[in-house]
């Protein structure tokens, strides 16, 4: 249960520090007294999340902290111990803290039990502890797309069909990938043939990288070849001195005469044996030098096929840049490409097949969960009617009687079934589901959207969380004015009911009805005080001639009389003496 709940700068609330207790807590206080705010806080409590407008004007956040009693035995408590003790947070007192620090800029802290954590972990721990139903859910009811969500609901289906939902998606995108591949199938034949042109066509150049530039090389050596023989022989010449216009001593001998003159000086210079060393480790440098260069010259030869051999290749080369990449490896890089492509291309017919199998096996898989969904959706929904039509005779609403549509449509395209039809279908199964009620004997069921008042929308909801009840255990309920559209004699019996619900788990409950009120195990009263230019909201627990004057107020208003205090005494007493010949009973 809740033990207390701290609001600061929330709205018009400034601070307040809630203390709750166990079964019925009622919440009452004038229209715009911020009785919502209260709920509203408690949902940003569990969520984690704030509109930067629900601040109070001038404070940089809000902080809200609420303390939680976990009850030792109860199935949605036992999860949530794990969950707790999984993420290292559980506590040894059975007591849960959690807090949330809420900036208007900047980043938002929230905690359980003192430690920081996500707010998808808050919103697992929130799952397991209340179950809100806001002004919001009335209409829900009014909306078929919900219908479906509360029997599920009901029924314990929700794993069921999230498995549904998976395998749904899953489909979706084989069947895309599926219509890509024939859609591209199309035109796939010209362009693969245009991609075959391409490779037959690089790989018939049989390029290598670098080749390029040893081609060029080759290509000057080859132009410039008389040049080269001549110049080069000439070289030789001057070194060996085998032509006598050019000199009388070659360079050979003139360096093998110094070296001798240099030895005889170095004899009287010891001084001058590093230079000697010198001249000595030259002299067969240059005659090896001068040996390869006369090599080099005699086979130099001009050979004009191996030119234009070259020339030949050259333009192949060139043309392939144009056409593939400034490179040879940009030009190999786009062959890889191409065959790439190309191997897509032969694998689209396999893969195609491959996909027509996959999808057609998920549809049957789907078309199994689907039905299964379906039949268990069929075996909750009898059993929600006679729940809710019994809660409604309780509500004084025996006149009226509630059923469940669940029909499928068939379609070509759709699921398979075991029976062998094909049904339409979504990612919620292949149902569509619809609450429908008749409100006089012998009249035939009508959707409930078109035939239920707003105050007939609030007890069927009551009716449907009676029904729920009896089927999950979330310890903490809470009901923001639900007698919205409903006079003081059903509220009578919609106290009732929220009383019997408090029994085992604790009710919070927003109501301007005082037949409602009186129920309550605790009454709560939320004030809103203007001091000089602003305001704030307070919150009181009421007992005694306090309590006897708050309804008193919600009964006759400004119309203060002792007959109405003697009317709500009346009120009080019957409500006291009832709960006490029902505790019997419970």
């Amino acid at each position: 249960m809740l033990i207390e709940l701290r609001v600061k700068d929330f709205g018009i609330i400034e601070d307040i520090n809630w203390k709750l207790a166990e079964g019925l807590n009622v919440i009452t206080g004038e229209t715009g007294a911020g009785k919502s705010l209260v709920i509203e806080a408690l949902e940003a409590l569990l969520s984690g999340k704030i509109e930067e407008e629900s601040i109070r004007y001038g404070s940089e956040g809000t902080f809200i902290e609420g303390l939680f009693a976990l009850p030792d035995k109860q199935a949605s408590i036992d999860s949530l111990k794990s969950l707790l003790e999984e993420n290292g947070l559980s506590s040894d007192d059975g007591m849960l803290v959690i807090s949330c620090e809420l900036k208007r800029q900047g980043r938002s802290v929230i905690r359980v039990n003192r430690r920081a954590v996500p707010r998808n972990l808050l919103a697992q721990v929130g799952a397991f502890l209340i179950d809100i139903h806001g002004q919001s859910d009335h209409l829900s009811l009014l909306n078929t797309e919900y219908h479906i969500d509360f029997l599920d609901a009901y029924a314990h289906a929700i794993d069921l069909r999230q498995k549904f939902a998976s395998l749904y998606t899953e489909l979706l995108h084989l069947e895309s990938e599926l219509e890509a591949l024939a859609e591209a199938d199309k035109d796939t034949s010209s362009q693969e043939e245009f991609l075959r042109f391409q490779a037959d066509e690089i790989k018939k150049a049989k390029l290598v990288d670098g080749e390029d530039g040893a081609l060029e090389q080759e290509l000057k050596i080859i132009s410039a070849g008389e040049q080269l023989k001549a110049s080069s022989y000439e070289v030789y010449s001057m070194l060996n001195g085998e032509d006598p216009a050019l000199s009388s001593l070659s360079a050979l001998e003139a360096l093998n005469r110094a070296v001798r003159i240099i030895g005889r000086l170095a004899e009287l210079d010891p001084s001058l044996k590093p230079e000697l060393a010198m001249l000595e480790r030259v002299v067969p440098d240059v005659e090896e030098a001068a040996r390869s260069i006369r090599d080099y010259s005699e086979n130099m030869e001009f050979d004009a096929g191996r030119l234009a051999e070259i020339e030949d290749r050259l333009e192949l080369i060139r043309n392939l840049k144009r056409k593939y990449g400034q490179t040879i490896p940009d030009i190999l890089s786009y062959l890889e490409g191409i065959e790439n492509k190309l191997g897509k291309f032969s694998n689209s017919a396999e893969r195609i097949e491959e996909l027509k199998k996959q999808s057609a096996s998920v549809r049957t898989e789907l078309g199994k969960m689907g039905f299964e969904l379906s039949s268990l959706r069929s075996q909750s929904a009898k059993k929600l009617i006679g729940q809710v039509n019994k809660e409604l005779a309780d509500l004084k609403m025996e006149q009226v009687k509630f059923d469940v549509s669940i029909t499928q449509k068939g379609s070509a395209n759709g699921i398979p079934s075991p029976e062998g039809r094909n049904y339409e279908f979504s990612k919620r199964g292949i149902d569509s589901v619809e609450f429908m009620a008749s409100t006089n004997p012998g009249e035939p069921f009508k959707p409930l959207a078109k035939i239920a008042s707003t105050g007939e929308i609030s007890r069927f909801m009551l009716a449907l969380k009676g029904a729920f009840s009896k089927t999950d255990d979330i310890p903490i309920l809470v009901f923001d004015e639900i007698d919205i559209g409903v006079g003081g004699r059903c509220g009578e019996v919609i106290g009732e009911k929220l009383w019997s619900l408090a029994r085992g788990r604790q009710v919070i409950c927003i109501t301007h009805l005082p037949q409602i009120a009186v129920f309550a195990d605790a009454h709560h009263a939320i004030r809103k005080n203007t001091d000089g230019s602003r305001a704030s909201t307070t919150l009181e627990s009421l007992k005694g001639e306090a309590l006897v004057r708050e309804l008193t107020m919600m009964l006759v208003g400004s119309q203060y009389s002792e007959s109405s205090v003697k009317s709500v005494r009346e009120l009080m007493q019957k409500a006291m003496d009832w709960k006490k010949g029902n505790r019997k009973l419970l």
